[in-house]
């Protein structure tokens, strides 16, 4: 609809209120059970969000409050259809997706991540992608093995 049809400000403010949609990686979208989870209620709390920016009264106030909500609606939804379960893994013989691998650095640091989907890692709780340079490195390997990233060496201590 034309901006000569709407209470409207301007044509910028009309596009203003249209974000960018949030990339979508090219890998699959491998998720554990958790993440599946977190997705739908993401998915539910970014509709909420939507439906109530829209009660608002004033049609530029309603696209700005609505657009994030809206942004967050697209990139949801899609991450949702395109989302790949992937089981809890069976052994700790190798690491696989959804383990949890302790490692010692080379500088004399021990460090444990949880090897997890692109929309559910979060370092500082202690889960990376699969598709990190560090979870690359370690996934098939076992307990001694030794992986080298970015000119550093783990060595895999224990697999959970």
């Amino acid at each position: 609809m034309s901006v000569a049809f709407v209470k409207e400000e301007s044509a910028e403010t009309a596009a203003e209120t249209q974000l960018p949609d949030r990339p979508i990686s090219s890998h699959p979208n491998l998720v554990t059970e958790a993440g599946l989870k977190a997705l739908e209620a993401q998915l539910r709390t970014a509709k909420e969000a939507f439906d109530a920016a829209n009660t608002v009264e004033d049609v530029n106030e309603r696209r700005r409050q609505a657009a994030g909500p809206a942004r967050d609606l697209r990139y949801f939804a899609e991450r949702l259809h395109s989302a790949q379960l992937v089981p809890a893994p069976v052994s700790t013989e190798v690491v696989a997706f959804g383990n949890t691998v302790r490692f010692s650095r080379d500088d004399g640091r021990e460090q444990a991540y949880r090897i997890v989907g692109e929309d559910e890692a979060d370092p500082k709780e202690g889960s990376i992608s699969y598709v990190s340079p560090v979870a690359s490195a370690l996934l098939g390997k076992s307990v001694g093995d030794v992986v080298t990233v970015n000119g550093h060496e783990l060595e895999i201590t224990a697999i959970s």
